[in-house]
């Protein structure tokens, strides 16, 4: 029976849905620290659950070991990982709690390992990365949508930022006049790295506040009045994963 992967972030560092748990820690050759996955079912599904920020000890967006986490999602060899990732709205018509299902992506990180690239080897792995997450499986998933009758926003940029810090205005701004939609900090490396290891990528993000300097977030943003729209959206995002996956599994 295939696996399929979920990746959780920050609104999602366990997932309780699983029966029959089993928790693995998998060496990879991209630190000492090993990989923590958690395996179990789900309605018949034999889900892989990658919590990208750590369950003990939370490492920030800067600090993520993504080599290490997606070489060791492969090795489980998954039909398709869909990743969590929540995100500030730069366009003031994508509403806070609402869930987006972006196309593109423009990395703004830096000093991060963004390839298996060693530079030993005897040719080098250029990725094809023209569509970031992979076509597919995202229409996979606003079918999904629609079969939940969950309002989805279909498509947009997802910018990814270096963090943890949030951004400035002047940052979201720029973001806006270069074409992202929506504003996070972890799915790059994580889309390239899984590009090149040939996984089947997408993203479900939740919307949880507008970027600084826009809306509601004009004077600052404050933490603490994002955490129901991230729990209600984040429940929505694992439901519409899982319903992604029963599709993909018949």
């Amino acid at each position: 029976m295939a696996n399929f992967a979920l990746i959780g972030g920050s609104g999602l560092d366990q997932l309780s849905l699983l029966e029959g748990k089993v928790i693995e820690k998998i060496d990879t050759p991209y630190g000492k620290e090993p990989v923590e996955i958690c395996r179990g079912v789900i309605d018949g599904l034999n889900i892989v659950f990658l919590s990208r920020h750590g369950t003990t000890e939370k490492k920030p967006p800067h600090m993520i070991n993504y080599r290490a986490n997606i070489w060791a999602l492969a090795q489980f060899e998954p039909k398709a990982v869909i990743a969590l990732a929540s995100v500030g709205a730069v366009l003031p018509e994508d509403d806070i709690g609402a869930i987006a299902v972006p196309d593109q992506i423009i990395d703004y990180t830096w000093g991060r390992e963004t390839s298996y690239n060693t530079g030993k080897e005897k040719f080098i792995n250029f990725i094809d990365f023209t569509y970031p997450f992979d076509m597919d499986l995202r229409e996979a998933i606003v079918d999904a949508s629609e079969e939940l009758d969950l309002p989805i926003i279909d498509g947009g940029t997802y910018a990814c930022t270096q963090g943890p810090r949030l951004e400035t205005a002047a940052e979201v701004d720029r973001i806006d006049n270069d074409g992202g939609h929506y504003v996070g900090m972890t799915l790059m490396p994580e889309a390239c790295l899984a590009r090149e290891l040939n996984l089947k990528y997408a993203a479900i993000c939740q919307i949880v506040n507008t970027a600084a300097g826009r809306g509601s977030s004009e004077k600052g943003i404050v933490l603490a009045d994002t955490k129901e729209a991230l729990t209600k959206a984040t429940k929505e995002s694992v439901d519409l994963a899982l319903t992604t996956f029963r599709s993909l599994a018949k």
